[in-house]
Parts: structure tokens; sequence; C-alpha cells
């Protein structure tokens, strides 16, 4: 099956904002002979990716600035 790694998220903020899976190297396009600095970036943007994915969200900011009196 070759190596996986299991990436998991939950919320103590919003209820049911929550997910793991289980994924192989391959799957993820990792080379298992990555040296463990270039693996931890690697996977680092992966899941970052994955849990923008997972939350799906949708957001906007706002600023105002405040008219000159005259």
């Amino acid at each position: 099956m070759g190596r996986t790694v299991t990436l998991s998220f939950s919320s103590a903020q919003y209820e049911g904002a929550e997910a793991t899976e289980t994924f192989t190297f391959e799957k993820l396009g990792i080379d298992e002979k990555m040296d463990d600095n270039a693996l931890e970036k690697e996977l680092d943007e992966i899941f970052h990716a994955w849990v923008w994915d997972k939350l799906n969200i949708f957001y906007s900011i706002v600023t105002t600035k405040e008219k000159d009196e005259l």
C-alpha cells in the first residue's frame, strides 16, 4: 500500500466542523524519498488546501473610510 498520511481537523468553536481522511503518498503525488524538511513543507501546503476545501468557506473583507466633515 505504501506510506500514508492522515489529515484531520476539528473546531471547538463550530459544531460539525471536523474531518479526517487518509491518503497514500502516491495519491498526493509525494515522493517517499523526500527529505524531512521538504516533506514537512509539502504536507503543510497539502493540509491547508485540504482544510479550505473541506470547510468551503466564503468570505469577504470590507473596509470603510469615514467621509471628511465639511
